[in-house]
């Protein structure tokens, strides 16, 4: 049988595990074995006594651990030292940040790993279960509402007292994709009176939905500002000093705004400016979701709080998932459970079928080198 892998996640501040007992479990019972390097689970409260009773053969030591593992599962990309231990040929599922983190691709492919990026897996019907930018930006939306109103120094929901009434906080979302609607349904659960913004027109239905107010300039470039798989494409300059013009009055009476705008191969756009922080209230609050990739807001900072002249907060929490590890470990490791599904041939050998679309979408390196046409080069 087909032997996954399981090893501590080596990146500073990462929390996550990719895979939890309930996975391992479900992962034995269709013909894989498993073993998990001690203490993998800790940061996300998975003891290693869950994961033996699960079926897991538990190893001391990353070496003992990858010996003979045709496949690691991992959150992050694998270090150095989990390269060097991969014996030749096994197969590497992970959130690789394939744009970025070159020198990992080329280390893989010079260890002759057949590697999988969780992030390219493409948005079709027969991959939801395995889209990890999906489950990962539930989280972050909503903990990016939570961040925020524990760094605000008022009350969400209006309540009226003996003492006099205090008013609703106003939130204001930038970007409506999945983290940006559960940020929404949040900050509403909490009692705000939220408004919200994207580019894509299919966005305002789903913002009203949820009882939030849209806010964009609803032009012709507007109606086809959204590619073919569900991405905000990248606006005109024209079409950006028109909204930037709308957003400046609407962002000075916010108290919480929470950015979430990605362009996936590129730097985040900037959606607020120095000026437009300036303009904020003293005591609001910015949570810039996109920090990792280059910040949404001007002045942001990664793995900071920046409080500006005026007395705005700017969050630049990094990895908020891991801000809620037992929860995003959980689905992580169900999207990983469903991917390597795919790996298996009808009599359960691993034989991965690399025409495959959602598989070969994924596939970044294989036989020495990297291979997929948006990285090769």
């Amino acid at each position: 049988m087909a032997l996954i892998a399981v090893t501590k996640e080596r990146r500073a501040g990462e929390t996550r595990v990719a895979a939890t007992p309930e996975t391992v479990k479900k992962l034995i019972a269709a013909g894989w074995t498993v073993t998990v390097e001690a203490g993998a689970g800790a940061g996300s409260s998975y003891i290693d006594a869950d994961y033996q009773a699960a079926g897991a053969r538990l190893e001391t030591t990353l070496q003992g651990a990858l010996k003979d593992a045709d496949v690691l599962f991992k959150v992050r990309g694998p270090e150095a030292e989990e390269i060097a231990a991969l014996k030749s040929g096994a197969t590497v599922i992970a959130t690789l940040n394939p744009h970025q983190d070159k020198d990992t691709l080329n280390a893989l492919a010079k260890a002759g790993a057949s590697a999988f990026a969780m992030e390219f897996v493409p948005r079709i019907t027969r991959a939801q279960v395995m889209d990890v930018l999906s489950s990962q930006a539930n989280l972050a939306g909503y903990r990016a509402v939570i961040e925020g109103a524990e760094a605000f120094g008022k009350a969400l929901p209006m309540m009226m007292t003996a003492a006099g009434t205090v008013a609703a906080a106003k939130v204001f979302i930038m970007g409506v994709g999945v983290a940006g609607l559960q940020a929404i349904a949040t900050a509403r659960r909490l009692g705000a009176v939220v408004t919200a913004t994207d580019v894509r027109p299919a966005t305002k239905e789903q913002v009203e939905s949820l009882g939030a107010k849209f806010l964009a300039v609803e032009d012709e470039e507007f109606k086809n500002a959204q590619t073919a798989g569900g991405y905000a494409k990248e606006m005109s300059p024209e079409y950006q000093a028109k909204q930037a013009e709308l957003l400046s009055g609407h962002l000075a009476k916010q108290d919480i705004v929470i950015t979430t705008a990605l362009i996936p191969g590129r730097p985040a756009p900037r959606l607020v400016t120095a000026a437009q922080v300036a303009s904020m209230k003293p005591g609001s609050v910015i949570v810039d979701l996109a920090v990792e990739q280059g910040g949404n807001v001007e002045g942001a900072r990664l793995g900071e709080t920046a409080i500006t002249a005026n007395g705005v907060k700017i969050l630049g929490a990094a990895n908020l998932p891991g801000r809620i590890a037992t929860d995003a470990s959980a689905l992580y490791a169900r999207n990983l459970m469903a991917f390597a599904g795919l790996l298996l041939d009808k009599d359960g050998a691993l034989n991965p079928d690399y025409e495959d679309e959602i598989l070969k979408a994924a596939l970044v390196t294989k036989g020495g080198a990297i291979v997929h046409p948006q990285l090769a080069g």
